[in-house]
C-alpha cells in the first residue's frame, strides 16, 4: 500500500474525496448513484457515477451487480489523516484537543482563587491562547473539507 499512497493522495481530492467521505460515513451499507448525487448536491447522476467508478478503480469502493456502491477499503491519506471516525461521523482530531483544553480552562477559571497574581494571569493567557488556536484549527479543517469540490 505504501507505493500507492502518492497516487491515492493525488486521486483522492475534490469531489472524489467528498464521495469517499460519504462512503466512509455510510460504511457497512450500500449507496446508489442518485443518493450520492442528492446528498452531495452534484449537478447530475453521471457526475456522481464518475466519482464512484473512480473510487472503484482505486480499490477504495466496490460495486454490486445491482449497481450499488459500498466502501471496500479505508485509507488515511491527505486531509483524512487529521480525522477520526466515530460511528458514522468523521471528527477532526483537533476537536478533541480543543474540547479538552477549553474544559481545562473553564475548570481553572471556576476553581482558581480570584486574585490577580502573575501565576493566574499567565495561566489564563496560555489557556485562552491554546483554546483559540485549537478551535481555529478545528474550524479551518472542517471548512477545508467542506469547500473542496
Amino acid at each position: 500500500m505504501k507505493e500507492k499512497e502518492p497516487d491515492l493522495e493525488s486521486s483522492l481530492r475534490g469531489k472524489t474525496l467528498k464521495v469517499y467521505m460519504y462512503l466512509l460515513e455510510r460504511s457497512g451499507s450500500k449507496v446508489g448513484v442518485r443518493e450520492v448525487q442528492r446528498k452531495l448536491k452534484f449537478s447530475s447522476p453521471s457526475l456522481a457515477a464518475y466519482h464512484l467508478d473512480k473510487l472503484v478503480s482505486l480499490g477504495l469502493a466496490g460495486k454490486t451487480a445491482a449497481g450499488e456502491y459500498f466502501l471496500a477499503q479505508e485509507v488515511k491519506v491527505g486531509v483524512l489523516k487529521f480525522f477520526v471516525k466515530l460511528g458514522r461521523y468523521m471528527i477532526p482530531r483537533f476537536m478533541f484537543y480543543a474540547v479538552w483544553m477549553t474544559s481545562m480552562l473553564i475548570t481553572y477559571i471556576i476553581l482558581y482563587e480570584h486574585t490577580w497574581s502573575v501565576h493566574n494571569v499567565v495561566a489564563l493567557i496560555f489557556g485562552l491562547l491554546a483554546s483559540i488556536i485549537l478551535w481555529a484549527e478545528t474550524i479551518k479543517l472542517i471548512m477545508e473539507t467542506r469547500s473542496k469540490t
